[in-house]
């Protein structure tokens, strides 16, 4: 194998290993450190992925010796255990070098290589060349695609003229500190705003009939990716992914960014806007993941909202900030550096090469490699359970090489059984495609339903066997096989568009069924029964799917109801302890916060009548959310207070009537000095005038601090 590639393999399980450490310590960090600390960090395993560095003295160096030790103190025990074993497979494999082999021994010349082997022989010298043009076939694949929905945005692009708005698009850049000039644009075809170019920035919104506040919002975390440059960033990630496109730890540490640009990016302009500004930057989060599913944005794009399933951890990561103290600043570099040395220390092929140049091969007569047969497959079942129970992937696929048909394909079960998707790949790797080991093992893993592993098989698959696959793939209506196959076939473009012709069909027969129980929809609005709905839940029996839609303006909430077999019966409306409920899944977290939601809805509250509506424990920390309506009357008061005397009184909100808006009392505080914890009593109050129709929520998060 030529040198480059080895080198290169090197820093893939260099990364690979730094990838697994920065999962595996997630856990640990993830609510504890800054977010933005979890982003840029990654930067660290995407120069260990890209730059061949490392002392001379390291972790691979170290194990490139143990496994030549370990296989020349092997061969004269297994000499004497099984005599004229072919040496070929006790020699060392310097840099991993085995790679498939036909093998054809009956037309071999003594003399002379067979003509076959000299083939073999020049494609593993210049295999390097595979891997580079499949990496420049994946990048510009990339780019076509990004240039091709640059041009969908640009059509139906319009540029913003209304100076008032550009005006608070110049306040919001000076505030987040961008001197460049933004442009502003709108294109009804998006889903959510987002951020292209990275010369020419250009914030693109859905509409912009859009309140000042959510402005203001929108903009400022747009304009934070620009000021981060997290495009350049995300298109450096990319090239990583292009590179390194035979490791799948890279493309989950792909998706580990692209999660976690979104909370940094988050944390970033709540540190401008101050944690006061939680709930309402929540809101415009909830807003803009409403309208998410109209298309997939590009990934040479930034948006407000990347995928729906992160919307409870982000929305409980933005009500949880909180400013990092000195202590876990000082951890947080303590990290850094333990990862800057770990990704030296890890280092790469060449400085193991050089401990291991002198010294010099087992000795011996080479002869061809062979099938395991007879005494052999004996011999080498013994070394493929040795290897495989430690773990040595590169010398368990050599000897998995040589194993016969039956021992092979009884390893592929063993290893599925296992969920070693690692040895899966090295041993499919050195069979022939359309191998029956394949093939019947493929025919399992598709009746259990495992894409993952089934994607590994498929890379092992002629064009014609895949094309049946999937026939039937299509056949049984199976949407993850289909976007395996069509992928492998490289037809990725043709599984998109029949996705969404898919989906515009589903979208119709949902209407058809919420129609047939009183639920219409316009655009992204829900109606039941003519009532504007401000939560809508639909949960399927399984709860493999569900639809939760929020919007603030409803008056109403509903949940759909389904039978076993996932038909609609009716729908009703939830109560205030399921709604509760769901917020409390919602908003609450492991660390023992929890969410609890006061209802109002008063008919009346006479002139200067003050109605209790609780009394409730308040800790240092707590966030308190009032979102009250009245339909008639000129002012509202919603406060806490000691004792009966309310006086004096806590986080108060008492508004006046805005001419040509409703009387709403909508805050929100934070539970902190000079305050003190303790017990408080929970009050509405008509100051001036009788108010009627009042109705809202007030809501307490108790985070558990003292």
């Amino acid at each position: 194998m030529n040198a480059i590639l080895k080198t290169f393999l090197s820093m893939s399980v260099s990364g690979g290993l730094l990838i697994l450490a920065l999962l595996l310590g997630k856990r640990f960090w993830k609510d504890r450190l800054s977010r933005q600390w979890q982003y840029y960090i990654w930067l660290i395993v995407i120069l260990r992925l890209l730059l061949p560095f490392g002392p001379e003295v390291n972790l691979l160096g170290k194990t490139y010796q143990a496994v030549e030790q370990a296989i020349t103190q092997d061969a004269p025990l297994l000499q004497q255990l099984v005599p004229n074993i072919p040496e070929d497979v006790l020699a060392p494999a310097a840099g991993v070098e085995q790679n498939r082999r036909t093998v054809n021994s009956s037309s071999e010349n003594l003399t002379g290589a067979h003509p076959l082997q000299e083939i073999g022989a020049l494609l593993k010298e210049h295999i390097w060349l595979i891997w580079l043009a499949a990496a420049l076939g994946l990048l510009i694949r990339k780019i076509t695609i990004y240039q091709g929905f640059l041009r969908y945005i640009r059509a139906g692009l319009n540029p913003v003229s209304d100076m008032e708005i550009l005006d608070r698009l110049s306040i919001t850049a000076e505030q987040a500190g961008v001197q460049k000039p933004i442009e502003l644009c709108v294109n009804p075809l998006v889903s959510s705003p987002l951020l292209t170019g990275l010369f020419h920035p250009c914030i693109v919104l859905p509409s912009v009939d859009i309140p000042e506040k959510d402005f203001q919002h929108i903009v400022l975390h747009e304009l934070t990716h620009y000021k981060r440059r997290d495009i350049l960033y995300k298109w450096l990630v990319q090239a990583v992914v292009c590179l390194h496109w035979f490791n799948p730890l890279v493309h989950l540490m792909s998706w580990e960014i692209i999660k976690a640009c979104e909370f940094s990016c988050d944390e970033a302009v709540l540190t401008k806007l101050g944690t006061g500004s939680a709930q309402e930057y929540g809101k415009t989060l909830l807003d803009a993941m409403a309208a998410v599913g109209r298309y997939k944005e590009n990934l040479g794009t930034v948006t407000l909202s990347e995928n729906k399933q992160l919307l409870k951890e982000r929305l409980g990561a933005i009500m949880n900030f909180k400013r990092k103290s000195i202590g876990m600043r000082l951890l947080t570099g303590a990290l850094t550096l333990c990862v800057m040395f770990g990704a030296a220390y890890v280092g790469v092929y060449p400085a193991a090469a050089n401990q291991t140049a002198s010294r010099p091969p087992v000795s011996g007569k080479k002869h061809p490699a062979q099938v395991g047969t007879g005494t052999h497959s004996g011999m080498y079942s013994l070394m493929a359970e040795r290897y495989y129970e430690a773990g040595t992937l590169p010398l368990f696929q050599m000897v998995f090489l040589r194993l016969d048909e039956e021992a092979q394909s009884k390893w592929l079960n063993r290893i599925y059984a296992d969920q070693n998707i690692m040895f899966m790949g090295a041993a499919v790797t050195v069979l022939d495609d359309d191998c029956a080991s394949i093939l019947n093992l493929a025919e399992t893993v598709y009746e259990d339903g495992d894409i993952a592993f089934f994607s590994n098989l498929a890379a092992h698959m002629s064009e014609e066997t895949l094309e049946a696959w999937l026939d039937r793939a299509i056949e049984d209506g199976s949407w993850g096989f289909q976007s395996v196959l069509f992928n492998a076939l490289d037809l990725g473009g043709e599984f998109d568009a029949r996705r969404e012709k898919q989906e515009k069909e589903w979208e119709a027969i949902q209407k058809a069924e919420y129609r047939a129980v009183g639920i219409t929809m316009d655009g992204k609005n829900y109606y039941y029964q003519g009532k504007l709905v401000n939560i809508f839940l639909d949960i399927r029996p399984n709860k493999s799917f569900y639809t939760l839609d929020m919007n603030p303006k409803g008056t109403v909430n509903v949940k759909v109801i389904r039978n076993e077999e996932d038909e609609i019966t009716s729908a009703a409306y939830m109560t205030d302890a399921e709604v509760m409920e769901l917020l409390g899944d919602l908003y609450g977290d492991e660390d023992g916060s929890s969410v609890e939601i006061i209802p109002v809805d008063l008919k009346t509250v006479a002139a200067g009548e003050t109605i209790f509506l609780g009394e409730y424990t308040l800790s240092y920390g707590d966030e308190i959310w009032y979102d009250i309506l009245a339909e008639t009357g000129d002012r509202m008061q919603v406060f806490f207070a000691k004792d009966e005397q309310k006086s004096p009184v806590y986080w108060s909100v008492n508004n006046l009537r805005q001419t040509g808006e409703p009387l709403e009392c909508a805050s929100d505080f934070t539970v902190r000095p000079p305050a003190k914890p303790g017990t408080y009593r929970l009050y509405l109050r008509a100051p001036d005038g009788a108010l009627g129709n009042v109705k809202g929520s007030i809501s307490i998060l108790f985070t558990g601090e003292s």
